[in-house]
């Protein structure tokens, strides 16, 4: 049996709900299927949080815009008038729960986060009546189901949750694998769970890629499709670099590099629940369902290829924490962690020395966690700086670990463009180099490194051959 997973981006009108439709009636066995919302749906569900906040009279457009927006992507998909009047009378279920809450939230003047998430939540809960709706339309036997009353538990946090995949295994039995003997299509909402105590939580951005790989561990699955609207990873974004080549093999920690550190193809965690079981991770491209795309699984190097891949993040700040003593004084790294966790910062990466710890952050956290952190100025931190102008380009490659002077090529194509680093980590990853540039040059520094593995001749040698004597 195959997941297969489709993202917001697949989804943006009546024909893509056909094409998605299509691609599943032509999976044998039949699949199990998660979904995410339909394009930008969540983005505005975001906004109508904040406008339902702002005035209440706001709330009765934003209901109708997005009840005309499914209605209309099921008029598209659905010919048979009786069957898209039943999903439109069950749409309108959802769509009332929906405008229950938000003036709820407007007459109370605060937003939980467990309320956020549920309102969050109900773009995936009309994307799968409408895709179940449309299969069912077609001949086959499908049906909607929502993560929260299948049992998709997690802990309690509620916008970077984590699944509790022994619950989830043992729920699943129950609530899903009966449909599967029956020959039901299982259409279920990706994104969301909720918390052992029934309140509804989020995996955050893209958090649908990383809902089907915890059901997929769950239900024991063959293999995973993720299926987007790009070929699959490539050696560098083709938006700055054209003449970027497709990738056919992934490790799982090659992908998860990626994916943490620029490449918005996966959820970094994805490969999280995965890695238990083997189960290989596959990137369809959604228009083209013949092509290849890219595989996914434990070890996927190949003898003289050492970069796969070359990425890009430019939601990159940097907060330095200087004093004299900070690189010796035990437990400074656990008191500043700990600070910026209380406020939801999560660090990327550190790079420390003696006098200095710098921490890799979300730009958009880098203001809260510079006055967070400045509160701690006393003792051995004597100054706490922040940097907003920097970019991380990774290097990735599972030729890292056993090919000699693949630091000093990428430094040295840095170089001959006359980009300075202004940081470097290796190490930390044995499939991975980062360097920090300023932004200004981070596009000119991708394109180097990229010509000078992916146009160069790889004239560096195997570790196995560096050692031979001669």
């Amino acid at each position: 049996m195959k997941i297969l997973k489709f993202g917001g981006s697949c989804l943006k009108n009546g024909e893509d709900f056909r094409q998605a439709a299509l691609i599943i009636n032509n999976s044998h066995p039949f699949p199990v299927v998660i979904l995410s919302a339909a394009y930008g749906v969540t983005d505005d569900l975001h906004l109508s949080l904040d406008k339902a906040l702002q005035s209440e009279k706001s709330i009765s457009g934003i209901i109708q815009s997005l009840k005309n927006r499914h209605e209309k992507i099921a008029e598209s998909a659905i010919q048979k008038n009786k069957k898209r009047t039943r999903l439109n009378e069950e749409m309108e279920g959802q769509i009332k729960r929906l405008e229950k809450v938000l003036r709820g939230i407007s007459y109370t003047g605060e937003i939980t986060p467990s309320l956020r998430a549920f309102v969050l939540s109900f773009g995936e809960r009309l994307a799968v009546q409408i895709l179940a709706a449309y299969i069912n339309a077609s001949g086959r036997k499908a049906v909607a189901l929502e993560a929260d009353t299948i049992g998709i538990v997690t802990d309690e946090c509620f916008e970077q949750a984590t699944a509790r995949q022994a619950d989830i295994r043992n729920n699943l039995k129950y609530s899903v694998k009966p449909l599967i003997d029956k020959e039901f299509i299982p259409v279920i909402t990706g994104y969301f769970g909720r918390s052992i105590h029934g309140k509804i939580t989020t995996f955050g951005r893209n958090g649908t890629d990383y809902s089907a790989a915890v059901i997929a561990s769950a239900l024991d699955a063959s293999a995973l499709e993720i299926w987007k609207d790009v070929r699959g990873f490539m050696s560098a974004d083709p938006q700055s670099i054209p003449d970027s080549k497709p990738i056919e093999n992934l490790s799982y920690e090659e992908a998860a590099e990626l994916s943490y550190f620029g490449a918005q193809i996966l959820h970094p965690r994805t490969v999280e629940p995965l890695a238990q079981n083997n189960i290989p991770v596959f990137i369809k491209d959604f228009w083209n369902p013949s092509a290849s795309g890219t595989k996914i699984e434990s070890s996927a190097y190949k003898s003289g290829q050492t970069v796969k891949s070359v990425t890009c993040n430019k939601n990159i700040s940097v907060l330095k924490i200087q004093g004299a003593g900070v690189g010796c004084k035990p437990g400074i790294i656990a008191i500043v962690g700990s600070a910026l966790s209380e406020s939801g910062i999560n660090i990327y990466s550190i790079i420390t020395s003696q006098t200095c710890i710098n921490l890799i952050v979300d730009k958009k956290d880098a203001s809260q966690g510079y006055n967070k952190l400045s509160s701690l100025c006393e003792g051995v931190i004597e100054k706490v700086g922040r940097i907003n102008d920097l970019s991380l380009i990774a290097v990735v490659g599972e030729g890292l670990r056993s090919r000699y002077g693949v630091a000093a090529r990428v430094l040295s194509a840095v170089a001959g463009r006359k980009i300075n680093v202004e940081m470097i980590s290796s190490g930390a990853s044995e499939v991975a180099h980062y360097i920090l540039v300023k932004t200004k040059n981070a596009d000119a520094a991708v394109k180097a490194i990229h010509e000078q593995f992916f146009q160069s001749p790889d004239t560096f040698y195997s570790s196995e051959s560096m050692m031979r004597p001669g």
